[in-house]
């Protein structure tokens, strides 16, 4: 289990730390490997104005293309993992800060390659891509021509290649932040013990029994954010107008265009999504209501929405027993699934407790030739033991795709990557509710797989509409002020939560610690994926045999088709409402189940 206090890098064991070296032994390759990618990248640059003189060059120029990529990842990849075992290191502070200028040394060079391609008339394209060698690459060249409106000319592409380095300023300034600079106030309990308050200790000091601790916990928290206010303001407007001024350098008609039109994905996809939520908003305001009753409490206020309405449950488990639960709950999978997992939980593919300056939260990452890692602050917690799941989900993912598709299409879209996350929460959220051995411990996953729907469907829906509004004005010329930030934040809050809860005036600021606001547009696919994800693993659990096919189709095909057309190897269909509406639906027929539950527990 961890500790309370938080140790120093050094101070964990090496058995608790993910296999670093199996990307680098040593600092010394990765120098040798970025001076490769440097050199690669004067190399590509000898192709400009060749591509159409002969198929034979073209496939030349695609394998070296693929090669500088495949080695630029690597050694981006290294150098920021090793940032995030400690982002006060300063020493991989420089190393990660090196790859920046790397990616756009990389992108700089290969910024002729899409203007020239698409400059090749139809005769020309048919003829050429017509060659067998170049087959592998026929759904990569159908993506670009796709696309062919929204790439620029070649003096235009290099321009904006030259500002992808300052373009991440925003996300920096916020990380350095968030991750290295920030401290919080500690928590008292009622025996006068100071309790530590980090981002990896947050939610767990939410989640406790004691109304005390989690109140001082709230608001020790967004009181120090209320400090910076208005430089994290500044900060994300930044980061909004460079979404803005990339959608008009490309033509698109908003930023929200742009970055849906990376996958293919229409924008009916993201406006039926909040419109479903919205007429299933409810359920929530339901489920608020049977939180107040079940916790006793007059009011409830927003530091009461994580705590287990069900208490005296002790759900805490060790890393170990962690692993055994989720390998157990992912036996619908089948042997080689969980031989794989097995091989990721023994072979360090995971880096497990919180230390000094880790990076906050958890992910899965890697370079396509190694296998995937997982960064997770594990502290004990059920919440924990699914974020295990979770990424080992992403991790699985990305080692059926590496292992089954040529490097430019092992990594999928982001569309689809919390599908195979959220398949194995639901699964392994599933499997615990059957082995419940009593009531109480039943309402008590109950609660937790309800809480999934909040923090996932409605949550991150929540979130969307935010991003959407505040990119929406900014293409209207309004300034993100730190006070409009916090109105409309605030008031989505009143909109998703209903008029039967505090909303305390400090959640106001919440919009200020999210990360994922730095990457536009990107949580709306939390939403969806968790409600894909819903449909294939109520499937699976019912036998459905075609969609587990369907499904292991999806794990492997990395991005060699569409993503709408990936889920639907699953038999979902997202351009529709239906499974989101589904989703919503279980959600209201769970919450009937809970309030029955509650009742037998009385």
């Amino acid at each position: 289990m961890a500790e309370k206090s938080v140790k120093k890098r050094e101070d964990i064991n090496n058995d608790y730390k993910w296999a670093i070296e199996d990307l680098y032994v040593d600092d010394n390759l990765w120098s040798k490997d970025y001076e490769k990618v440097i050199t690669f990248a004067e190399t590509i640059k000898s192709y400009q104005g060749r591509l159409s003189e002969s198929p034979e060059v073209l496939y030349e120029f695609m394998q070296k293309y693929e090669e500088m990529e495949q080695l630029a990842e690597k050694v981006y990849v290294y150098a920021n993992q090793r940032l995030h075992e400690d982002t006060g290191n300063s020493f991989y502070q420089g190393l990660a800060a090196k790859t920046q200028g790397m990616l756009v040394a990389t992108g700089e060079a290969t910024s002729f390659f899409e203007p020239e391609f698409l400059a090749m008339s139809e005769e020309e394209y048919e003829e050429i891509v017509a060659n067998e060698k170049l087959k592998p690459y026929q759904h990569y060249f159908e993506e670009m021509r796709r696309e062919r409106a929204h790439i620029l000319t070649k003096e235009m592409e290099e321009m904006l290649a030259l500002s992808g380095e300052m373009a991440e300023g925003p996300k920096d300034i916020f990380s350095m932040f968030n991750n290295a600079d920030v401290r919080f106030p500690e928590v008292k309990d009622k025996n006068g013990e100071l309790l530590p308050l980090t981002h990896g200790t947050y939610i767990a000091l939410l989640e406790n029994s004691d109304r005390s601790i989690r109140e001082q916990a709230f608001k020790n928290l967004y009181g120090v954010y209320e400090k910076y206010r208005n430089t994290l303001a500044a900060v994300y407007q930044a980061s909004v107008k460079k979404d803005v001024f990339y959608a008009k350098a490309r033509k698109y008609a908003s930023a929200r265009e742009m970055e849906l039109d990376g996958s293919n994905i229409p924008l009916s996809v993201y406006d039926n999504l909040m419109e479903s939520v919205h007429k299933h908003l409810s359920a929530m305001h339901k489920y608020i209501d049977i939180r107040q009753e079940a916790l006793g409490v007059e009011k409830l206020h927003m530091y009461d929405l994580y705590v287990p309405i069900i208490d005296e449950i002790d759900m805490k488990k060790d890393f170990e027993e962690a692993k055994k639960i989720v390998s157990k709950g992912l036996e619908p999978l089948g042997g080689e699934y969980l031989t794989i997992l097995k091989e990721g939980f023994e072979n360090h593919w995971i880096d497990i407790y919180e230390n000094e300056g880790k990076r906050s939260g958890a992910y899965s990452w890697g370079a396509y030739g190694t296998h995937p890692y997982v960064l997770l602050n594990y502290n004990g917690t059920l919440n924990h033991v699914f974020t295990l799941a979770h990424e080992m989900g992403h991790a699985l993912h990305s080692f059926y795709s590496d292992a089954n598709q040529d490097y430019l299409y092992a990594g999928y879209k982001i569309f689809v990557a919390e599908v195979a996350s959220t398949v194995n929460e639901s699964l392994l959220i599933q499997y615990l509710i059957s082995q419940a051995k009593d009531a109480k411990e039943k309402a008590y996953l109950l609660n937790h797989f309800l809480e999934q729907f909040r923090g996932t469907l409605y949550r991150q829906t929540m979130f969307a509409e935010f991003e959407k509004r505040t990119h929406e004005m900014v293409e209207n010329s309004e300034a993100l002020t730190a006070e409009k930030l916090c109105e409309i934040y605030y008031d989505l809050n009143k909109q998703y939560f209903g008029e039967n809860i505090h909303i305390d005036e400090e959640i106001a600021m919440e919009w200020a610690r999210i990360p994922h606001f730095y990457t536009a547009f990107y949580v709306y696919q939390y939403a969806t994926g968790f409600s894909a994800a819903i449909a294939i693993s109520k499937a699976i659990l019912a036998g459905d045999e075609e969609v587990k096919e369907g499904y292991f189709k999806f794990l492997k095909s990395g991005s060699s088709m569409y993503p709408i057309d990936l889920l639907k190897l699953c038999k979902v269909d997202m351009t529709t409402t239906k499974p989101v509406e589904d989703a919503l639906k279980v959600f209201e027929e769970l919450l009937d189940e809970f309030m029955e539950v509650i009742k037998e527990c009385k």
